[in-house]
């Protein structure tokens, strides 16, 4: 008797073993054994209970749930199925109840009822188990896993099943038990997490205590045989509660549900979860609990784990970061998402592994274009190149993340880098428009590659002719841009009007393929002025305005056509409505300073301009204060020919040569003088630069010599080698009759600037003061020649 006792004990303790381990087939050999070594009818129930439980989990390893039956019926060939029914049901009667498996028996009832569809089955075997009044008490691993199941098939149920009243009370009674269910299936399905790690860190403490006595160690890492899932319905129901609370309008409990559950101890198998979780919860607070709404997570230092035997263990302590606001909160996730994916990036290009390749990468990709929004929203462009960059490791042939990448270096102003990912970009999508038309604007806009420029729009034309993306409109702006600013930029004059119409061609064809953009209508209207047609000008500029009455860079244009009619009082009150409309536009006050300067009086120009400073120190300040800040490329572009923003794609060659010149003078300058340069982005300082030569020339007008050599020392610190001060520089001396160093002044500036209009007037104009009229005539041709249409020169 004591051996048959031994031994029926020893099968109990493999049965639970292997319970544990889900080896159902081993599972049923020992219920088999238990029965014939134990003839007794008080253990039928226990065994009935065991075999259906393992033909039940043997049938969903092959039919996975949420694949059911439509009709709620049992098909003839699940011969699995219809025994696990028939013995669970004979270990939930009273005979099972006395061996303590008729509860047990009830709840995988509920289960496989929900298998084959029949929720209301299902559901009243969850009442007979009375699962919603079970004590909270401390379980096995396995009853875990089935309490945990069951709160989650009864959720699914409820959500199959419409409320069973139409009142609203009572339909919000019923969501709040399926969440109540769903969150009691998440706490459990982690608390099962964690315990199957306790033990396997317990059975690794053993095995390493008592090591095999020979044998060779291997460097590769170990694989975790043990390792258990948390199954397709555990999982569901995780992604279910904070899901339905969102469905509910309660974001807040949804913020906190995603947050319990991110906090819960980490264990084996709760990786894609979290990659999930915290995606779905930076998407969350960003689109629904932002500003006012946001509440900050609570400190876990005081938040200690309270004991429930039915939580998942939760991190807590002192040296825990926890985030003060959203955007460290949203931030946080974002990087602990991106370190996630990039753990399960699959860098190999086997076709074998090509499906779990594209997988994680989409999963990355969400996360990175996550990252490049709220990164760009803050100007950290620096951080999105380092994970851009990690990202290019498994992004090959992948054009998006590439796109992201040059984007995101054109905003650093690292544009040669960021042309040639483009130009790779370009052969990965053979057919796409926008990499092209992306190149085309950074050769225009940042790199005076005209010639480059506009054989990449041409390629983009091309492309779209062959494969249409509705872009053509664009394909005709970008050569027109590209053919205007060539007409611009070249002095000979077939050239340029061999330039001129193929541009006029293209803004042509442009707006007959699109008559409502605005833009079309601006660069119209810019290229009749450049040919001193500014009637037609002012009507290409007004239609544009019509379009869209806040586009700054045809306001500007518009201010200039109208002083250059006149029209002085027009222009004035155009640039003081549009300041009021847009007080920061530094653009505006330099044109308001500067039709003040010459036509309504010097005081008033120099209360602009001081406004204009302290403007300046408002927007500025923080980023010239932080040498990391990226130089991007500014809106505001003060003394240049065009003035642009970020909607006219309009670009300023010369004033891009002399600008790197200048930059590279000033930097030899800084290795042989005390000259440091500024930290911060170069636009800004240069602005600053503009604003300070602008208060020199107001305060020679007021005959402040004192002043304006103040200011023209104030703009020495910044850029030492720059034409602009050298030029104001020569205007100083020639306010004070010195036209010998005037003169000098002037020639240091086209040194630097061989292009610069005003340098040249005053240049040919000391040479006649000296007597030199050779020499000044010579000098004024040279002018005529870059700008024809300056009646100054004439």
């Amino acid at each position: 008797m004591a051996a048959r006792n031994k031994t029926i004990v020893k099968i109990e303790h493999e049965i639970e073993k292997n319970r544990e381990d889900c080896n159902w087939v081993k599972v049923l050999e020992l219920a088999d054994q238990l029965s014939k070594s134990w003839l007794n009818s008080s253990v039928a129930p226990l065994c009935s209970f065991l075999c259906g439980e393992a033909r039940l989990e043997l049938y969903l390893i092959e039919n996975p749930p949420f694949i059911t039956k439509k009709d709620g019926g049992f098909e003839v060939g699940d011969t699995m199925l219809l025994e696990a029914k028939k013995d669970l049901l004979d270990a939930s009667s009273e005979a099972g109840k006395k061996a303590g498996v008729a509860l047990d028996s009830h709840l995988l009832l509920g289960k496989l009822f929900y298998t084959i569809g029949n929720y209301e089955e299902a559901l009243s075997h969850f009442y007979q188990a009375e699962l919603h009044a079970l004590t909270e008490k401390s379980l096995p691993s396995r009853s875990i896993k089935i309490v945990a199941e069951s709160y989650a098939i009864k959720g699914l149920c409820l959500e199959k099943l419409p409320p069973f009243s139409s009142s609203k009370y009572k339909q919000a009674e019923y969501e709040d038990q399926m969440i109540h269910c769903f969150e009691t299936a998440g706490d459990l399905a982690l608390l099962y997490l964690q315990e199957n790690d306790k033990q396997q860190q317990q059975v690794n403490l053993n095995s390493s205590s008592n090591p095999p006595s020979s044998g060779s160690h291997s460097p590769q890492p170990s694989i975790n045989t043990n390792f258990k899932n948390v199954g397709v319905i555990l999982e569901t129901a995780l992604q279910r509660a904070p899901l339905l609370y969102i469905k509910s309008n309660k974001l807040a409990a949804a913020v906190n549900c995603y947050r319990n559950w991110l906090s819960a101890i980490e264990a084996t198998g709760t990786h894609a979860l979290r990659l999930s979780f915290t995606r779905q919860l930076a998407e969350l607070i960003l689109r629904g609990v932002s500003g006012k709404l946001y509440t900050a997570p609570p400190n876990p230092a005081i938040k200690k784990n309270t004991g429930n035997p039915w939580k998942p263990q939760t991190y807590y302590g002192v040296n825990l970061f926890i985030p003060r606001n959203e955007f460290e909160e949203v931030l946080l996730l974002l990087i602990i998402s991106e370190a996630m994916a990039v753990k399960e990036a699959v860098l190999s290009q086997s076709p074998e592994f090509k499906d779990a390749r594209i997988r994680a990468f989409r999963n990355a990709t969400a996360i990175y274009d996550l990252l490049t929004v709220i990164l760009t929203k803050w100007s950290q462009f620096a951080l999105l190149k380092e994970s851009l960059e990690r990202a290019l490791k498994f992004s090959y042939g992948e054009a998006h993340v590439w796109v992201q990448y040059a984007l995101c270096l054109d905003s650093m102003g690292h544009y040669d880098l960021a042309l040639n990912v483009l130009e790779q970009v370009s052969r990965l999508t053979s057919t796409k428009v926008l990499p092209c038309l992306l190149a085309a604007r950074m050769c225009f806009q940042n790199l005076n590659k005209l010639a480059g420029g506009i054989k990449w729009a041409q390629k983009a034309l091309s492309r779209e002719q062959s494969h249409p993306q509705n872009m053509l409109t664009r394909c005709y702006l970008f050569l027109g841009i590209g053919y205007h600013y060539s007409a611009v930029n070249t002095h000979v004059k077939n050239k340029s009007k061999t330039f001129h119409s193929l541009s006029q061609e293209s803004f042509l064809n442009a707006l007959k393929l699109d008559p409502n953009d605005h833009i079309i209508y601006y660069y119209l209207g810019l290229h009749a002025a450049c040919h001193a047609d500014t009637t037609e000008a002012i009507s290409y500029v007004k239609q544009s305005l019509q379009l869209n009455p806040e586009h700054t860079a045809s306001i500007n244009l518009m201010i200039l056509l109208l002083t250059a009619q006149k029209q002085i009082k027009e222009s004035l009150a155009l640039v003081e409505s549009s300041l009021m409309d847009f007080p920061d536009n530094l653009n505006f006050s330099f044109l308001k300073a500067n039709i003040e300067l010459h036509h309504v009086s010097g005081e008033a120009a120099l209360q602009t301009a001081r406004h204009m400073l302290a403007l300046w120190k408002n927007l500025y300040e923080d980023q010239t204060n932080n040498s990391d800040i990226s130089d991007n490329k500014s809106v505001f572009q003060l003394y240049t020919s065009e003035l642009s923003d970020k909607d006219t794609n309009s670009v300023h060659t010369h004033s891009l040569i002399v600008a790197k010149v200048e930059q590279a003078l000033s930097d030899i300058a800084s290795t042989i003088s005390s000259f440091a340069p500024r930290p911060g982005p170069h636009k800004a300082w240069q602005i600053q630069l503009q604003i300070w030569l602008l208060l020199a020339e107001i305060y020679l007008t007021l005959d402040q010599i004192n002043a304006a050599t103040a200011c023209i020392q104030e703009a020495t610190h910044i850029f030492p080698l720059s034409h602009h001060i050298t030029y104001t520089r020569g205007l100083l001396h020639e306010k004070k009759n010195e036209f010998q160093e005037a003169k000098q002044c002037y020639l240091n500036a086209v040194s630097i600037n061989p292009y610069h209009i005003k340098s040249l007037q005053q240049l040919g104009l000391m040479y006649h003061y000296l007597g030199n009229q050779r020499l000044a005539e010579k000098t004024l041709r040279d002018a005529a020649k870059i700008d024809p249409h300056s009646p100054l020169t004439w």
